[in-house]
């Protein structure tokens, strides 16, 4: 299948639907992407975006060629793309960064002097590692959405007087399943406190509004928004970022330097010293604008994919499939599971060089959500997005029925301390011989 959005949508994905990939067999095949959680692939519009940019790419904000003019403007357009693309308030900062990661780790270095941070255990570490100190409080994940609320609602209630933060993950990059936002914020606000949500896994998938969910701050990350050139943005209020220091030091964060001190920005460029990755800000920005005109075609797509995808593997011997939670709600397409009997790094392998599927094995920068699914084990976990066609799906499926009746075809060793072919007789591309 293909996906079917209007026209000025432009969503073909090179780097999966053109790309052939060999087998250890002599074939080749087209690459099934099923990694679409750790790197989407580049949007076509926003590849052409870029070549378009490039020959006008310049410094920003101080230069005065003409080159510089464009590029600042670019700069400062994509800004009001990210807050158009999360429906931010007015007054809401919009800060480039390099990730998710980078977003919550500049956050944390801005929230006022104890504050309290309430989070789940489970999140991604992301999210749960730059929070630390007597303050935070992480609470083991309850089976059920409710009892997540109410978790969220009796930590708040503990916390000494003074600020207070709720960081909470979207989606989980592990099972796909949505939190409960929108209940958890309201909780939040009882208590006065603000809510950071890590929007990586969100963001691709489903709409996001700062306003309808009441939420004060959203990290995403490009590369997961098919715009793989190493920008992400914090977006939120702006008045803790604008009293913290900044981020980094240097040009750019600066309004005079002096012999006696310095004189920081108050705005955004407080935190993002240096010259910007502005050639990655503007991809980011155009993959906001081209996932913002056709959501409806890309949930519909996704959906159709995600209940074909859960059908397949329900019907794979010894699979079971990970989930925080035993209730049933929304999710995004991403399915983690174990086989039994069978290591996930060494599945992983060979639906990579026996069937040109890519999926991802390991803990997935989650671990305490994976080994606690998983019972202390590594999982398997398999990813969609807008390069994912119903044939890649099936391929997987099958790959997994076969590999569990007859086993591999080809041998297999840990060279490096992970499995791989051996020998592996795949060529590199070309263009790393």
């Amino acid at each position: 299948m293909t996906l079917a959005l209007d026209p000025v949508v432009r969503t073909t994905v090179p780097a999966t639907l053109n790309t052939r990939v060999p087998l250890v067999t002599g074939e080749t095949v087209e690459y099934a992407n099923l990694d679409h959680a750790a790197s989407a692939p580049c949007l076509a519009a926003v590849r052409d975006a870029v070549d378009e940019f490039l020959p006008w790419y310049a410094s920003v904000h101080r230069g005065a060629g003409f080159a510089s003019q464009v590029s600042t403007k670019v700069y400062e357009r994509a800004r009001d793309a990210l807050r158009r693309f999360v429906d931010a308030r007015s007054s809401d900062a919009v800060i480039f960064t390099r990730n998710t990661t980078d977003s919550l780790n500049l956050l944390a270095r801005a929230v006022p002097r104890h504050t309290s941070v309430v989070l789940f255990d489970t999140e991604h570490h992301a999210a749960l590692l730059p929070w630390r100190g007597p303050n935070v409080r992480r609470i083991a994940t309850p089976r059920t959405r409710l009892a997540a609320v109410s978790a969220v609602d009796s930590a708040l209630a503990e916390c000494p007087e003074g600020p207070r933060l709720v960081v909470l993950t979207g989606a989980s990059n592990v099972t796909g399943e949505l939190l409960p936002v929108r209940e958890i914020a309201a909780v939040a606000r009882k208590h006065g406190a603000r809510i950071a949500l890590d929007g990586a896994q969100l963001a691709p998938h489903r709409r996001i509004s700062l306003r309808e969910l009441d939420v004060d701050y959203v990290a995403v990350s490009g590369h997961k928004l098919y715009a793989p050139f190493g920008a992400g943005a914090l977006v939120g209020r702006a008045d803790w970022l604008r009293a913290a220091a900044p981020y980094l030091a240097g040009g750019g964060a600066t309004k005079n330097v002096t012999e006696g001190g310095v004189v920081w920005h108050s705005g955004e460029e407080r935190h993002e010293a240096g010259s910007p990755n502005t050639v990655g800000v503007y991809a980011l920005g155009v993959a906001c604008e081209q996932l913002s005109a056709g959501w409806s075609a890309v949930t519909a797509h996704e959906e159709e994919l995600l209940g074909r995808l859960r059908r397949g593997l329900a019907a794979v011997p010894g699979l079971s499939e990970l989930r925080l939670f035993d209730d049933d709600g929304d999710r995004v397409g991403t399915v983690s599971f174990v086989v039994e009997g069978y290591e996930p790094g060494w599945l992983a392998a060979v639906l990579s060089a026996e069937y040109g599927i890519g999926v991802r094995d390991g803990a997935f920068c989650a671990h305490i959500a994976t080994r606690r699914l998983t019972g202390g084990q590594a999982a398997l976990r398999v990813s969609l997005g807008l390069g994912t066609t119903a044939e890649h799906v099936d391929r997987l499926a099958l790959a997994l029925r076969q590999i569990t009746a007859r086993g591999a075809r080809w041998t297999y060793g840990k060279p490096e301390g992970r499995w791989a072919p051996a020998p592996d007789p795949r060529a590199v591309p070309s263009f790393l011989r």
